[in-house]
C-alpha cells in the first residue's frame, strides 16, 4: 500500500518535469526550433487544428524555419496564425512556402525570457511540492485507519521527501540549462 503511494507519487511528479520540459520547448530562444510553431493553431476549414497537421515544418538553417502547407489554399490561414501568435515572428511567402527568420534575441529580451522559465521552473517546484502533499495525506489516513504503525509512516514521509527533493533538484537542472541555451549569443 505504501508502495503504491510512493510510486504513484514518483509518477506523477515525472510528469510534471515532463510537462515543463514540453513548455520549455516552447521559449523562443536564438536559434530555429520547430516546436516554436508547431503548437500554433490554424483555421482550417472552420476547425482549429495544430499547425504541424496542416503543414510541413522544416528547419533550414540555425535562424530559419520552412514552413510547406499541404495545401495551396492554407497558406495564408497559416500566415495568419503565425502573425497572430505572441512569438513576434513575421512569415515572409514565396509560392506555396512559407519562411520565418529567427531574429537574434536582445539582452533585455533574454532577460525577460530568463524570467519566464524562472516562473515555469516555479510552477513546476509547486505542482511537485503539492503531490508530495497529496501522497503525505494519503500516508496519513492510512494511519488513522490503523492500516500501518507510525514508524511506517514516518518511513513512508522520508521516502516521499527523497522523491520531491530529487524531483526538485531535476526542475533545477531543466531551468538551468534552459537559461544557459537563452544566454548564448
Amino acid at each position: 500500500m505504501l508502495k503504491e503511494i510512493q510510486n504513484d507519487a514518483q509518477t506523477r511528479m515525472q510528469k510534471s518535469i515532463e510537462a515543463l520540459r514540453h513548455d520549455l520547448t516552447k521559449v523562443r530562444t536564438g536559434r530555429a526550433s520547430t516546436a516554436l510553431v508547431e503548437h500554433l493553431k490554424v483555421n482550417y476549414y472552420g476547425a482549429d487544428m495544430p499547425l504541424s497537421q496542416v503543414a510541413s515544418i522544416a528547419v533550414s538553417d540555425a535562424r530559419s524555419l520552412t514552413i510547406t502547407p499541404w495545401e495551396k489554399q492554407m497558406v495564408a490561414p497559416v500566415e495568419k496564425a503565425i502573425l497572430a501568435s505572441d512569438l513576434g515572428l513575421t512569415p515572409n511567402t514565396a509560392g506555396t512556402v512559407i519562411r520565418i527568420n529567427i531574429p537574434a534575441l536582445t539582452e533585455e529580451r533574454r532577460k525577460e525570457l530568463s524570467k519566464h522559465v524562472h516562473h515555469e521552473g516555479e510552477n513546476a517546484k509547486i505542482a511537485i511540492r503539492n503531490i508530495r502533499r497529496d501522497a503525505n495525506q494519503q500516508v496519513k489516513e492510512l494511519l488513522k485507519d490503523k492500516q500501518i504503525s507510525e514508524d511506517e509512516e514516518r518511513r513512508s514521509e522520508e521516502e516521499i521527501q527523497k522523491l520531491t527533493d530529487q524531483a526538485i533538484k531535476d526542475v533545477d537542472e531543466v531551468v538551468k540549462a534552459k537559461e544557459q541555451e537563452l544566454m548564448v549569443v
